[in-house]
């Protein structure tokens, strides 16, 4: 029985639509490191059982893959997460710092990274591969202390607000098929006849790649995509010379191609998908957008938190031009509280 365990994941995700899991290491204290065989395992239930425990806390360093990756092998959803990597942000850090980096800082442990490359499924693991992975989990529940002590008590709420949205699938499992769309590059300069068609090919590519357990890019290429949507593409010829496709593909998949176009053109111009446009400033936008970021660094130097937690650039342009979605980070929880006095001013 314990109160935290420590957890990471080693994984191969190269050639498929889903990673492949290859290790898992526990530690329940620096001396106390396992590994976890998935490969051997058939049955990962009782470690399902651990990390949906909500009276336990799970410390993970960059938490969103590895609990995407542990949700998969175990069909449960993990409660009560520590990430360290997010809790830096809060305690006057970087909340981007690696692993490595942050170890150094906080205990002056230099980990050597020579296993990076290594291949995860090979059995058996050599001593190095094996040290190498329990190195990984071996410092982080010390960690969590270090960095719990750092956090400002009035900003001790804040991390646990954050840690909290990591109990939800919805905030790591990436984003919906339906939304898949608005992550080609390109999308901005579409009209909304071939936004709408873009969703479709978009859509229909992740249920394939899935079916098929290949990457994205294995399917179709985003930038085949993007050109059949612009010009509304309609015959195997057009497709054919549209980009980087291969003659089989068009073969396998042309039909398909032509019958999501068709679906993205019936649709009336209200069922299209918003226009995605790249957020411009005027100059007194432009003004103010700066002002912004100076209050917010300032504020975030007095708070000890990392500023980027605050907002990332787009984010704030809208925030300056009042275009936010009432969905947006910005105008709810604690964010809205750090901006509050900005706002008035």
């Amino acid at each position: 029985e314990t109160d935290a365990v420590a957890l990471d994941t080693e994984f191969i995700w190269e050639r498929t639509y889903y990673p492949k899991l290859g290790l898992i290491q526990l530690a329940l204290s620096d001396e106390e490191c396992f590994l976890i065989d998935p490969c051997a395992i058939d049955d990962l239930s009782p470690l399902g059982e651990l990390l949906a425990d909500p009276a336990v806390v799970k410390i993970f360093h960059d938490a969103p893959q590895d609990l995407s990756i542990l949700r998969m092998a175990t069909g449960r959803d993990p409660q009560n997460i520590f990430d360290t990597r997010l809790a830096a942000g809060f305690g006057g850090l970087s909340s981007t710092l690696s692993l490595v980096d942050l170890l150094e800082f906080l205990l002056e442990i230099k980990l050597e990274k020579n296993e990076t490359r290594t291949n995860w499924l090979k059995r058996p693991l050599s001593q190095a591969q094996e040290a190498y992975a329990k190195n990984d989990v071996r410092y982080l529940r010390a960690m969590r202390i270090l960095l719990l002590a750092r956090v400002l008590p009035e900003t001790q709420p804040w991390l646990t607000i954050e840690l909290a949205r990591l109990n939800s699938p919805d905030n790591y499992i990436g984003i919906a098929d339906r939304k898949r769309y608005t992550k080609i590059k390109g999308n901005s300069g579409l009209n909304c006849k071939s936004l709408a068609i873009l969703q479709e090919l978009c859509t229909w590519r992740e249920t394939e790649a899935r079916k098929q357990n290949k990457p994205r890019g294995h399917v179709i290429k985003d930038n085949v995509l993007l050109n059949i949507a612009k010009d509304q593409l309609r015959d195997h010829k057009a497709i054919q010379n549209c980009g980087e496709i291969s003659a089989k593909s068009v073969k396998s998949y042309g039909d398909k191609l032509i019958q999501l176009v068709d679906l993205g053109m019936e649709r009336a111009e209200e069922d299209c998908p918003p226009l995605l446009r790249r957020v411009t400033l005027n100059k007194t936008e432009k003004a103010a957008f700066t002002n912004l970021q100076d209050y917010i660094r300032l504020k975030s130097d007095v708070n000890g938190i990392d500023p980027p937690l605050v907002g990332n650039k787009n984010e704030l342009m809208r925030f300056i031009k009042n275009t936010s979605p009432s969905t947006s980070r910005q105008k709810k929880g604690w964010r809205r509280e750090f901006l509050a006095e900005m706002k008035t001013n």
